[in-house]
């Protein structure tokens, strides 16, 4: 291409450009602005700013939320009660930024007509420097899609989506913090399950993974344990139940019979819940939250587990950290795999990367069927996996045991029981691990 046809192309591709930025600008200054017909704001509050909240009924109690020094949200009527923060967030986004769908009214001469004489609701938001702002709710609209409210000390009626109206109209109820039990996940560092008189006791190691610490150090199942963490944490009152359901619920936790003891604890302390089976149901009482609750039968289960299903049957530790160096000894055949780069070898020799990949797969989900006592003998295979660039060295051996076959893990009391087929599995992997070069001959065939 000539300079003259570079020089046009350049033009072309710098007025395209030039284009598209400009689109762009368009397009976010438009996003920028409020929609054409949306309707004035009625409140624009800095959301930090909020000190405290009162939605104060003409019919029903009223509730009052505020923020503490710490800087925690707490419920202080109709009576003290911890808060839900992320419920209290969700009032706060609501009442700081208040939108209208539209005004109706710059001054209106009849309160009355929109049931704004006597308000079925009135907001009242405190900000630190002790300003208050009260929006007050009359009547919805003849359509019922929408609600007429008004801010006090301003002449203006306006109307605001019924979901808008529904957002700011919380209960106690709604607002309060009904977890069973309230601990931070993060900071969550023992587990204790009495069940059937044996208390089990689960901890983190320095690796920050779940290890079983009583009745003796194992092995745990981090994965069985996340699973009873996250049910625990989910567990939630019912604020729905009627006086009386309340009094059936009570009845049914005294009539019950003990599933087990939960106690959680995180750096704030410990807390405690006690779940109790009657017939078909699952009843629970909490240190930290009042009262008797029915709890979904899947938490009831998941406490009512005993030691072995919370220990790990996986053989390996390495999980999907890639290995560095397999090692198995099969009777008196020695196999040795490490990895060179982005190859596999044995000694000199390159080794075909898909069959080491199935051995260590085999290798990754060699599990026990069940934990035993005694048994093991002398090893017949034995296989050392090297992982995490190296940091990490496990070695299991494994014995005969009539038609099955005993495992244990290198410095580890525990036996673990493995099915014949499983090791035969094993075995035709390490054996059918091939040079590179008489793969690629086998595909030529």
């Amino acid at each position: 291409m000539g300079s003259r046809g570079l020089l046009i192309g350049a033009v072309v591709l710098a007025i395209l450009a030039g284009g598209v930025y400009w689109s762009n600008k368009v397009e976010e200054k438009k996003a920028a602005q409020p929609a054409a017909d949306a309707g004035p704001k009625i409140l624009e509050i800095p959301e930090e700013q909020i000190q405290q909240v009162e939605i104060k009924r003409k019919d029903g109690a009223d509730t009052v939320i505020r923020k503490t020094d710490a800087g925690k949200w707490e419920i202080t009527s109709p009576k003290p009660l911890a808060a839900d923060e992320d419920a209290v967030r969700s009032l706060l986004s609501t009442v700081s930024s208040l939108s209208s769908d539209k005004l109706v009214e710059e001054k209106a001469p009849d309160l009355g007509t929109f049931g704004l004489d006597a308000p079925t609701m009135n907001i009242v938001i405190t900000e630190k420097g002790g300003e208050r702002r009260t929006v007050l709710v009359g009547d919805d609209t003849p359509t019922g899609s929408a609600a007429y409210v008004k801010l006090e000390n301003d002449p203006r009626i306006f109307t605001i989506a019924s979901w808008n109206k529904s957002s700011l109209d919380k209960t106690a109820a709604d607002l309060r913090d009904k977890r069973l039990l309230r601990f931070d996940q993060d900071k969550l560092s023992r587990i204790e399950l009495v069940r059937k008189g044996q208390s089990v006791e689960f901890g983190k190691n320095n690796k920050n993974e779940w290890t079983i610490i009583r009745p003796s150090p194992m092995r745990a199942d981090g994965g069985e344990i996340e699973e009873l963490v996250r049910k625990l944490r989910d567990a939630k009152m019912d604020t729905s139940l009627s006086a009386d359901d309340d009094k059936k619920v009570v009845a049914s936790f005294a009539g019950g019979t003990q599933v087990a003891v939960v106690r959680v604890t995180d750096a704030a302390g410990t807390q405690q819940m006690e779940v109790r089976k009657n017939k078909e149901d699952y009843f629970a009482r909490s240190s930290v939250l009042e009262g008797t609750h029915k709890i979904n039968a899947d938490l009831g289960q998941a406490v009512d587990k005993d030691l072995e299903e919370f220990r790990n049957k996986k053989l390996f530790d390495f999980g999907w950290n890639e290995p560095s160096k397999v090692q198995v000894k099969d009777g008196g055949k020695a196999m040795v795999f490490e990895k060179s780069g982005d190859k596999w070898m044995s000694g000199t020799a390159e080794i075909d990367s898909t069959s080491v990949q199935n051995l260590i797969d085999k290798i990754r989900d060699l599990s026990a069927v069940k934990f035993v006592q005694q048994g093991f003998t002398t090893p017949v295979l034995e296989i050392t996996v090297t992982s995490n660039e190296g940091k990490q060295t496990e070695t299991v051996e494994i014995s005969k045991a009539g038609e099955n076959y005993i495992a244990k893990r290198a410095n580890e009391p525990t036996l673990y029981e493995i099915g014949a087929a499983t090791v035969e599995e094993l075995r035709k992997a390490a054996g059918d691990v091939k040079p590179a070069q008489a793969a690629k001959d086998e595909k030529k065939k």
